[in-house]
């Protein structure tokens, strides 16, 4: 009889260590966008740019709640984020972006690379057609704000060290409108709008 060996064990070795930093996310968060309470009003919880959560304005220090909130957190039509649940919807105030993108993995190279990114609450996400990246200006520097969807509409903005990495991994390629700037994940090409250069 022969052993089957684990799924993990056939991962690259920078993709099982950026899992183990993940944590344990066995359980699969709640179907927040199939929930459509009332609005219940705005509650003073406020995330700001640094993925910190506030609440009266005094940081929220325990990763468990902060994980807990965000586990209900949905971003609507309206471009709102509300805190969901069956029977409730509450308004909450979101800086930038709910999350950050914190680590990145990238296997392969040209238009079969691979990036996965790591959120500071845990969520992995591979890069690709269902988890598209865009680019935004950054008002005080000019430079450009990488985010990539985790679930839903809720996006992780890039830290500014991870993006320099991910500016590491761009490419130019021959576009129909002439030459893109861009990067490779997921067998998608996401072009930087040449505004942003």
């Amino acid at each position: 009889m022969t052993s089957q060996a684990k799924p993990e064990a056939a991962l690259p070795d920078g993709l099982k260590a950026l899992m183990s930093r993940a944590g344990s996310k066995d359980k699969a968060p709640p179907p927040v966008d199939k929930w459509n309470p009332p609005f219940c009003g705005d509650l003073d919880i406020r995330i700001a740019r640094d993925g910190t959560w506030f609440y009266l304005g005094s940081p929220i220090g325990r990763k468990p709640l902060v994980e807990l909130f965000a586990s209900v957190l949905r971003k609507d039509e309206d471009g709102k984020h509300y805190l969901v649940t069956p029977v409730e919807k509450i308004g909450i105030t979101v800086d930038d972006a709910p999350l950050l993108a914190v680590e990145m993995v990238v296997e392969n190279e040209g238009a079969d690379q691979q990036l996965t990114v790591r959120t500071n609450l845990g969520d992995l996400v591979r890069i690709g057609p269902d988890r598209p990246l865009r680019f935004e200006k950054e008002p005080d520097s000019g430079g450009i704000k990488p985010y990539v969807v985790v679930r839903g509409r809720i996006e992780a903005l890039f830290t500014r060290a991870l993006m320099y990495q991910l500016v590491d991994h761009m490419v130019e390629r021959q576009g129909e409108a002439g030459l893109e700037t861009g990067i490779w994940s997921g067998g998608q090409f996401f072009a930087v709008d040449p505004e942003l250069l």
